[in-house]
């Protein structure tokens, strides 16, 4: 029972370890910009969860940060690097926003639902492509993924100033029609019962998937010996097309949520990090479904300390830029010499 524990501790103490060193990292090049390391992380720290209505802020970008993670993590769990949950997340929000302006005067008890199930079968249809060619003809799903982010965005661009474009915006940034107030599934703070049910949802669900069923158990064997799973009698093209499409879906989930949720419109260019994002905190949690939880709400809390850092500290927002830079540096590197470190308390004696 201790050498479990300590196998499944390792993983976290491990992203621990490398987060600590990715901040050290970034004080000392703050210090020798010019800027004091310590006011720094006092500043980040009260600007993520100690100033007044700090921690709503931060559970604001934590929340679709952790489904859009989830997703992430599914299909790196069988194997995929889906690096496309950018611009899943786009399309989700696209197909969102057309359903609501199809369905214009609709009651919000139908138009709302159906505009989630569009902006999820938009995402997932996003991430249906690459994971086809890659499962079909052997086409690298890193390169397919990341050119659909780009694809995405410029869908984006055009039908926030064509067809879904407000007429009454002021020009500064396009935009769609703003939706009704009954139609929201909250305010500009973007935090709501409803936003917190649905990644509650949808963090059991996975977990479920990905801990009790035979699917969750053959996709983290695909991931790490595909023929094993072969042997098992399971096609592993099904588990990897399964695992994009619930990535996809996720992703143009998270998409709908902040159409219909904090920014109550289709913005063009919004939240141009958040999938890579996802893809950073999917990593540092090791692809736990319950450390995606606790990261998403440490990187909720930097994205909030970015609006606060420019007031109190004088730091540049994209301070927090090179903080999540410094993490990815780290937690991607080679760590053999940590895992050994991390594994001597569990060897025998």
């Amino acid at each position: 029972m201790t050498a479990r524990l300590t196998a499944r501790l390792i993983p976290f103490v491990r992203a621990l370890v490398f987060i600590v060193a990715a901040l050290a990292l970034c004080g000392v090049i703050f210090q020798f910009a010019g800027y004091s390391a310590f006011s720094m992380f006092q500043n980040i720290v009260d600007g993520a969860f100690l100033r007044p209505g700090a921690s709503l802020q931060s559970l604001r970008w934590a929340l679709p940060l952790f489904i859009t993670s989830v997703g992430v993590s599914i299909s790196f769990r069988c194997g995929y690097f889906n690096i496309g949950a950018q611009g899943q997340f786009y399309i989700g929000a696209i197909c969102a926003t057309f359903m609501a302006t199809w369905l214009n005067d609709a009651p919000a008890f139908v138009l709302t639902p159906l505009c989630f199930l569009a902006g999820m079968a938009g995402g997932a249809l996003w991430a249906f492509w690459p994971g086809w060619l890659r499962l079909r003809s052997g086409t690298d799903e890193v390169i397919t993924t990341l050119m659909g982010n780009f694809i995405a965005g410029l869908i984006l661009v055009y039908v926030t100033t064509g067809p879904l474009k407000d007429p009454s915006g002021s020009g500064q940034q396009s935009s769609s029609r703003p939706l009704k107030a009954a139609y929201r599934i909250s305010d500009s703070l973007g935090v709501s019962p409803v936003i917190v049910v649905i990644a509650l949802v949808v963090g059991v669900a996975m977990w479920l998937l990905v801990n009790r069923t035979a699917f969750g158990v053959l996709a983290s064997l695909a991931g790490r010996n595909p023929t094993m799973v072969k042997w098992q009698g399971a096609r592993v093209w099904h588990l990897g097309l399964a695992s994009f499409l619930i990535s996809g879906a996720l992703a143009g989930l998270s998409g709908v949520i902040e159409v219909f949720g904090p920014n109550g419109r289709l913005v063009g260019g919004f939240l141009p990090t958040h999938g890579f994002t996802a893809i950073l905190i999917a990593l540092v949690a090791s692809l736990s479904i319950v450390g995606i939880g606790f990261v998403s709400l440490f990187f909720g809390g930097l994205a909030s300390a970015a609006l606060y850092l420019p007031i109190m500290a004088g730091l540049p927002a994209a301070a927090i830029d090179i903080v999540n830079a410094a993490i990815a540096l780290f937690i991607t590197a080679k760590s053999e010499w940590v895992d050994r470190l991390l594994r001597l308390g569990n060897a025998p004696s």
